[in-house]
């Protein structure tokens, strides 16, 4: 079995997805993150925009191979709303996303069952109505060398056509890569055989 070098995420905030259940409004938006810094700053603002809404549900999932998620209930039943949003999220396959769903109470109780429907309904249109594109997973490097090496390190990067990200061209010099995985082991070893030549993988 290969392994897979690509994941599904978002690249903007899908918005204004309503749902409604027994006079109670359910809002879904969607928010591409990165970081749970991101998640704070998004759910901050949404409370700011519904302040007088009753629940603000959200889940989050965020990273490839080791990921972070969260599934949070917000007063609601204990596994009622976080749990039911993240699994549409595990559904869909995306990741480096955070979904909440904004709850108007209606005055009309659901019951478990129905706030479950509610909160996997409202994520699952949420989701349905986002862009949801492939990544792929990328490494980077540092490739370290004196500028009369600059010729060849350039030729390998031009024939294997690689993405520079960053570079310093003096005496001294530094480019900055960014390989998909699949390719990174070869890509490596092209410059690591190399006279006068350093690389070494960066976060």
């Amino acid at each position: 079995m290969t392994e897979t070098d690509t994941y599904k995420t978002i690249t903007k905030k899908t918005d204004n997805i309503l749902f409604k259940d027994k006079n109670s409004k359910f809002f879904g938006y969607a928010f591409p993150v990165l970081t749970e810094d991101d998640v704070k700053t998004h759910i901050e603002a949404l409370k700011k925009e519904h302040h007088s809404a009753r629940h603000w549900c959200y889940a989050y999932k965020i990273g490839t191979e080791t990921v972070i998620f969260r599934a949070n209930d917000d007063g609601e039943p204990s596994n009622s709303a976080g749990m039911p949003i993240y699994n549409q999220i595990l559904s869909f396959n995306v990741t480096n996303i955070l979904i909440v769903v904004v709850r108007y109470f209606g005055g009309v109780k659901l019951g478990v069952s129905g706030l479950i429907n509610a909160y996997k309904t409202t994520a699952q249109l949420t989701l349905e109505a986002s862009k949801i594109i492939e990544k792929t997973i990328n490494i980077n490097f540092i490739i370290h060398f004196d500028y009369p090496n600059m010729n060849t390190v350039m030729r390998i990067i031009k024939e294997k056509n690689l993405n520079i990200i960053n570079q310093k061209l003096e005496m001294d010099c530094e480019v900055t890569i960014s390989v998909r995985k699949k390719d990174a082991e070869a890509t490596f070893n092209s410059f690591n055989t190399l006279h006068q030549i350093s690389i070494k993988q960066c976060n």
